[in-house]
């Protein structure tokens, strides 16, 4: 494939498979011809006025903190600051297993060399505007019924692909071919199946 593809990647940094699914476009970049765009949601957003188990919901309620401290970032600091953010809360929330997310968000900042009050902006709703701005233009590419990852392949968006491990080198790029052939035929939208494993990161 010698085209450049448009990709548009929507996640939330406390998403395991938008994690994984996210790693997968990393590796991509190093085979094959692509320009991404990240853009944040919102499991938060997604799943208000849902009836939730009580462990959910809570989780859902701290999961305002990372989001929309990447949506201040961004505002401040430019959009290129957006992926290196995520990679750097990413890593505490599903490498290192960091529960706190106040802490993964200090330490994020840290690590990317970006102010430390900009963790101010998690318990506020300040950003809050755009950060619904961004989710809604990802959900109305794809409808309701869905989760994070969002995928917008030259304009064809899906949910996922969503991914327990994170190929690399041609296999990372096989995939992407294969995911960029759907996207193509324009009455293609759905393949599912029960996932029988979570995502796995080395």
């Amino acid at each position: 494939m010698s085209e450049t593809t448009t990709v548009d990647f929507w996640f939330d940094p406390i998403c395991p498979f938008a994690w994984a699914t996210s790693r997968w476009i990393l590796e991509v970049e190093k085979v094959r011809p692509v320009q991404v765009s990240w853009h944040v949601m919102s499991l938060s957003v997604l799943n208000e006025g849902r009836d939730l188990p009580e462990d959910y919901r809570r989780s859902m309620d701290d999961g305002w903190g990372p989001v929309r401290v990447i949506t201040a970032a961004a505002e401040q600091h430019g959009a290129d600051v957006v992926p290196r953010l995520y990679t750097a809360m990413g890593e505490l929330l599903h490498f290192e297993q960091q529960r706190d997310r106040a802490e993964v968000i200090r330490l994020a900042l840290e690590k990317v060399g970006l102010p430390a009050d900009l963790a101010a902006a998690a318990g506020t709703d300040a950003y809050d505007e755009a950060l619904r701005a961004s989710h809604q233009d990802g959900i109305d590419r794809v409808g309701q019924d869905v989760g994070t990852p969002i995928l917008s392949l030259n304009g064809t968006a899906f949910f996922g692909p969503v991914i327990t491990r994170v190929p690399s080198g041609e296999e990372a790029g096989e995939l992407f071919d294969a995911s960029v052939k759907l996207a193509g035929f324009p009455y293609f939208f759905e393949l599912k199946r029960t996932r029988t494993e979570s995502p796995t990161f080395d």
